[in-house]
């Protein structure tokens, strides 16, 4: 961008007329949308919207994921200016991609938390949108799969993480992080036949069904196993991705609540993920990220990168459907 042009930009998150292309500007200025991406409630003729859910009541460790959504959106400041690596399509150019903020909820009734974000994110669907949702402790992606499995019938899933999050768990109204595969699958939102976990690196006495990928198999069998096992898995049909950052060793995520040793490296996450193209992706979430656990930033930095490469996951899919 030439000079002159670049002056004439006076923060296009807020002022961009279309809903489509890079953000040419300073990265250490501005409003801290997602890629530099509109703000806008306005979900008309929108592909994605991405959307916050500061949530971090149902942890069983350390809090402080509610500030995760916020941590990723200024971390991915550093990133809104070139087409993703790597990938043949732009999605910033091809698709109208908005920032629809965060969802507003109250946090002293965390009862009526589920069914806010449930109704939130079929907001979003019912517009022809779909979601990427930054969280939030993980607990926020089974409320999220209530509205996706209304608009799809059982998902496919593929689940990045430390913990299987498939703990047993049948009280009614309960919330906790570490149980919602479970209930997500009981409640017949999931098909575990075509669901995957990758990345697990904790015991679990009953997968119920779900395929699942430790983190030392990822170490020995290597990338193209790997994507090409979850690949099959999950087939042709509507699939969502949750991506737990403790899914990373704590070496490159430090910052989130349960964090976990032996976990994937940057460079495999960064393989893995543009090496699933072709996977029919209808939404996704990247959660867990706990900025006071990490003054440097990485944590929201990996968080970032992960979501950038969901977009293109989903633009890929998109061109396909």
């Amino acid at each position: 961008m030439a000079l002159e042009d670049a002056k004439t930009q006076v923060d296009t998150a807020i002022t961009r007329r279309g809903l489509r292309g890079h953000a040419w500007e300073n990265a250490f200025g501005g409003a801290t949308s997602f890629l530099r991406r509109s703000y806008t409630k306005d979900l008309t003729g929108v592909d994605l919207a991405i959307t916050g859910v500061p949530f971090d009541q149902a942890v069983s460790h350390r809090a402080g994921t509610r500030f995760g959504p916020r941590a990723i959106r200024e971390a991915s400041c550093l990133q809104p200016y070139d087409p993703p690596h790597g990938w043949p399509t732009d999605p910033l150019e091809e698709m109208a991609v908005i920032d629809y903020g965060d969802l507003a909820f109250d946090y002293a009734n965390v009862a009526a938390f589920p069914d806010a974000l449930t109704d939130h994110i079929r907001t979003i669907l019912a517009a022809g949108a779909g979601s990427l949702t930054l969280g939030g402790d993980h607990f926020i992606t089974y409320p999220i799969l209530r509205a996706y499995a209304e608009r799809f019938g059982p998902l496919g899933v593929i689940h990045f993480d430390a913990h299987s999050d498939l703990w047993p768990d049948d009280t009614p109204g309960r919330i906790d992080h570490g149980t919602m595969m479970y209930k997500a699958v009981r409640e017949g939102l999931v098909d575990p036949a075509r669901s995957i976990q990758i990345g697990i690196r904790t015991t679990t006495e009953d997968y119920l069904g779900v395929h699942v990928v430790t983190a030392r198999e990822v170490h020995e069998r290597g990338i193209p196993a790997v994507t090409e096992l979850a690949k099959s898995v999950v087939g042709d049909g509507p699939c969502y991705l949750t991506f737990d950052i403790d899914a990373l060793d704590p070496a490159f995520a430090p910052g989130t609540g349960t964090p976990v040793w032996g976990g994937l490296a940057s460079w495999q996450a960064a393989a893995l993920l543009p090496d699933l193209a072709g996977i029919n992706l209808v939404g996704g979430d990247v959660v867990e990220v706990s900025p006071p656990y990490d003054p440097t930033g990485a944590t929201a930095i990996a968080g970032a990168h992960v979501a950038h490469e969901l977009i293109c996951l989903y633009h890929w899919a998109r061109t396909r459907r």
